[in-house]
């Protein structure tokens, strides 16, 4: 497998012309001099003075939430609305939430340790009853001033309500797909926001087939509406459509399962599309995880298939072939951070601009291209921002 310059320079390209248009986009909802006015992200009390109180929505147990929960702190941190010591490796999401909670100085702004939400092991049946407590807090106490709403499902969920408090949706791989938000310009809610990475999976796909020019493409979701989103499939399934590839997939179920179930159902579905495919997209799905990500690259290793990880570069460091190399997970965060303070400053949250573009920069692991035989060329080595020798 081998890349020209010209080819290489063609990857690239295919990201500009979206890279270009995001300017932050107009909701046609939101009136004109709501549309122009600038908010600070300067750290502000409530009119009455006291701390803007915040509440934490968590779709399950996913090693991303608590990620992108230490990063937007960090930024909340960095913009001066707090002080928090580092937070401990290794905790969860509730572990994550008490820690913050419990630890985070501010004059302005507090994380409220039993306003803490979740429906069990992403467990379907408890959904209803957790909409059902979040209704009655908010209700009845009214003393929430924002919610974060971590994953697909509390978003959707927090959507169902109508965002009856200012929601922050993050960590969601697709916020329009999952019905979240009406489109990437307009949440469709006065007190809803999701970051959005438009055509970000159609752009990885494209890339990876430049790259890579496989006639299969292998891809494991777990086939339900959450998982088919996760996994984006729809993006895929255009690609393919466009460029002439067919997708092999495999059914890996997750949610209301045992984890260290869903991390079984994950490593045999790789197995299995290793050996169909001539190239495997590596989605997010909750049974893959950052102890098993290497065990799933050793699968695709032997099988000498090239990967492409949808996450980011940390998985491309742990075996997989390569990726878009991750921008400063903190600018993520900091994103984040920054919309919470204009919200606080007095922004509607369906005016901001919902609008995130990842950066068009090549993550490759060399041992792991040695390994099932693919060849950089200088051009790509020279083009890749992040290079592992090894894991």
């Amino acid at each position: 497998m081998h890349l020209t310059a010209a080819a290489f320079a063609l990857c690239l390209a295919l990201f500009a012309p979206v890279a270009m248009s995001a300017q932050p986009a107009t909701p046609q909802a939101i009136p004109t001099a709501e549309k122009e006015k600038v908010f600070p992200t300067t750290p502000r009390a409530r009119a009455d003075g006291k701390r803007w109180r915040v509440g934490y929505f968590e779709s399950g147990d996913y090693s991303e939430y608590p990620r992108t929960m230490k990063v937007l702190v960090e930024g909340m941190e960095q913009l001066g609305w707090i002080q928090i010591p580092t937070i401990p490796e290794g905790l969860d999401g509730h572990a994550t939430w008490t820690f913050i909670a419990r630890n985070a100085r501010s004059d302005t702004v507090e994380f409220v340790d039993d306003a803490y939400w979740q429906p069990g092991n992403f467990d379907p049946v408890k959904r209803p009853g957790v909409r059902q407590a979040i209704t009655e807090r908010l209700t009845t106490k009214q003393d929430i001033d924002l919610i974060i709403a971590m994953g697909t499902w509390a978003g959707q969920d927090m959507a169902a309500l109508g965002a009856p408090v200012p929601t922050i949706v993050g960590s969601t791989s697709d916020a329009v797909g999952a019905k979240i938000v009406k489109s990437a310009e307009d949440s469709g809610y006065d007190n809803l926001h999701a970051r959005v990475q438009p055509e970000r999976y159609q752009r990885q796909i494209r890339l990876f087939h430049e790259i890579v020019p496989f006639k299969t493409l292998g891809l494991v979701y777990e086939n339900s509406p959450e998982g088919r989103t996760y996994a984006a499939v729809d993006a895929a399934t255009q690609v393919a459509a466009e460029l002439g590839f067919t997708i092999r997939s495999c059914d890996a179920r997750s949610n209301g399962i045992d984890l260290e179930l869903a991390k079984q159902n994950v490593q045999e579905c790789y197995r299995q599309v290793s050996t169909q495919s001539d190239a495997v997209y590596v989605t997010v799905h909750r049974g893959l995880t950052p102890d098993n990500v290497g065990t799933v690259a050793n699968i695709l290793r032997e099988a000498k298939v090239p990967s492409f990880a949808m996450l980011g570069s940390e998985e491309v460091k742990k075996g997989l072939l390569m990726s878009l190399a991750q921008a400063d997970y903190s600018y993520v965060g900091l994103f984040y951070a920054e919309n919470i303070a204009r919200i606080f400053n007095g922004a509607q949250p369906r005016s901001l601009s919902q609008i995130w573009i990842d950066p068009a920069k090549i993550a490759l692991n060399i041992e792991t291209a040695r390994i099932i035989g693919f060849d950089p060329p200088v051009d790509i080595l020279l083009a890749a921002d992040e290079v592992y020798e090894s894991r």
